[in-house]
């Protein structure tokens, strides 16, 4: 048997989902390799050497377990905190029922509308700096 066929011989394309029995998890088939199969993590990872005779198709519930675990890792990856209102590579979110966060918003929005990036970064910096003086103690 070869690295490119299941334990029902049906062929393994590139990037199905099967489960490896040996390693407890799901993988995404990457290729073949002498008589291994390579697979990768859902979501990216290191690859690993399995047995293409072992493997099968990942049920649903599989695959929906191993798509969670791998949002779950790059949320954590990333920082689930609150993202920092001086951190401008994200735009700053508004305080709700602010008169002024609303306008500022709303010119942001207007700005994006119209393609315009220069007016969006200066209605972003001028919402930054009005929650840091309005609404940080």
């Amino acid at each position: 048997m070869t690295a490119e066929t299941t334990a029902e011989s049906e062929p393994l394309k590139r990037g199905a989902l099967v489960y490896d029995p040996a390693a407890g998890r799901v993988g995404e088939y990457q290729d073949g390799s002498g008589p291994y199969a390579l697979l990768r993590p859902v979501g990216g990872g290191r690859e690993w050497q399995a047995d293409p005779a072992a493997l099968r198709p990942a049920t649903q519930r599989e695959r929906l377990s191993a798509g969670v675990r791998a949002a779950n890792e790059r949320a954590r990856a990333v920082g689930a905190n609150t993202p920092d209102p001086d951190d401008l590579s994200r735009p700053p979110l508004p305080v709700p029922g602010c008169t002024t966060c609303t306008e500022l918003a709303g010119r942001r929005e207007a700005a994006c509308a119209e393609h315009d990036r220069s007016a969006e970064t200066d209605a972003n910096v001028l919402l930054c700096r009005h929650l840091r003086e309005e609404h940080r103690a």
